[in-house]
């Protein structure tokens, strides 16, 4: 289970020097979508003071009161109505679903064959910033992983931390590649740690695969979660299911922190605290897709964070939802891949930690903290 054969010229045939000059993602964040009732990219569930949202109409009322401070409104939103959208495709488009599946699967564990033969070896690490950490791991993983990709699938796109996008930005497919996610685990031989490869259809997820790394020095080994919209989710071929905890008191819970120690970042270190009083626990693993199956896997009940990107977040959200959980945006919102937060659970526990994650994220959106939506291609196509 720990290992997956490939080929070592099949690594490095397809690495690559520089960002594609097609995306301006990573030079600059995509343009600001308005949420507002008046815009057309208004989506249903995403809270604005002008929506017809009966919990905005109540928040704008209080907000006019000019005698009320907003974190004692914010305080009394009800999410206990509120509905949370499917975030999974519809279908898989003109390929089949097995196909797609089979081919992420397999994309997932040829990095992380790239992975196991680097695990027990010294690390070459560069930064990207001050405490964001790169191997030559990382690099390799995804080579492999675009050679697989591109190979089966030359027409579509490519979305990967490392090189960017690439592939042809009228495909309705999108692939979301994390090569190493958890990089700083690897980096220190600490688990946990992951490759995850998800593919969008149309701007949703269609298909997706995380293989874990598990154990420690000198036992390491692999796990692969996989799903496929419509599909269920699986733990090495093996169904799994979130929990049926229905109490906060009686939960395990999940977070992560970005590397910027911003407002965003203080805002959820408060959450932390909030929880670690109200709960069994709140734990911070380091990297988002394994956090995600591990609420899938019903080992833990929920997992949130602030400003991941699209390949954080692409197949860990799905294979939650294929698994009987929740996902929505930090404000209970509709969410997609290119979202600047991410609340999964197991569903019944969604609303009443919306009560707290809500309202500490309609806060933030009340300092001007940016909440549009980032790193989506130029000109890809999508549904949402």
């Amino acid at each position: 289970m720990g290992t997956f054969p490939v080929s070592s010229s099949r690594i490095f045939s397809s690495r690559f020097n520089q960002i594609p000059n097609s995306v301006h993602s990573f030079i600059h964040p995509v343009k600001p979508y308005n949420f507002t009732s008046n815009s057309q990219h208004h989506r249903p569930g995403q809270f604005s003071l002008t929506t017809s949202n009966p919990v905005c109409l109540c928040l704008k009322s209080r907000l006019s009161c000019r005698s009320t401070t907003t974190k004692a409104v914010l305080s009394e939103i009800s999410y206990q109505n509120l509905t949370y959208s499917k975030i999974g495709a519809s279908s898989t488009g003109p390929i089949p679903s097995a196909q797609l599946l089979e081919s992420v699967e397999i994309a997932a564990k040829t990095g992380a064959e790239v992975v196991m033969e680097a695990v027990n070896k010294p690390r070459n690490i560069s930064y990207k910033g001050l405490t964001d950490l790169v191997t030559d791991t990382d690099k390799m993983s995804e080579a492999a992983i675009l050679n697989v990709v591109r190979k089966n699938f030359p027409d579509h796109l490519i979305l990967g931390e490392e090189g960017g996008v690439i592939g042809d930005s009228s495909s309705d497919y999108l692939w979301c590649i994390d090569p190493l996610d958890g990089t700083t685990n690897f980096a220190h031989g600490y688990p946990s740690f992951a490759v995850s490869v998800g593919v969008l259809f149309k701007g949703k997820p269609a298909a997706a695969a995380v293989v874990e790394f598990v154990g420690g020095a000198m036992c390491w080994n692999t796990r692969t979660f996989s799903a496929v919209s419509g599909g269920g989710a699986f733990c090495n071929g093996q169904k799994i299911h979130v929990s049926q905890t229905d109490k906060v008191e009686r939960s395990l819970l999940v977070t992560g922190f970005g590397y910027e120690h911003d407002d965003p970042w203080a805002a959820n270190m408060n959450l932390f605290k909030e929880f670690t009083d109200i709960s069994r626990g709140v734990r911070r693993l380091g990297a988002a897709a394994v956090d995600m199956c591990h609420v899938a896997l019903g080992i833990v009940e929920a997992y949130w964070e602030f400003r991941l990107k699209p390949w954080d977040m692409a197949a860990g959200v799905l294979i939650v939802e294929e698994a009987g959980g929740t996902v929505s945006c930090m404000d209970g919102g509709k969410f997609t891949v290119f979202d600047r937060s991410l609340l999964v659970s197991n569903g019944v526990l969604h609303a009443k930690l919306l009560e707290k994650i809500g309202a500490a994220t309609e806060e933030l959106k009340g300092k001007g903290i940016d909440f549009s939506l980032w790193y989506k291609p130029d000109d890809y196509n999508t549904e949402l």
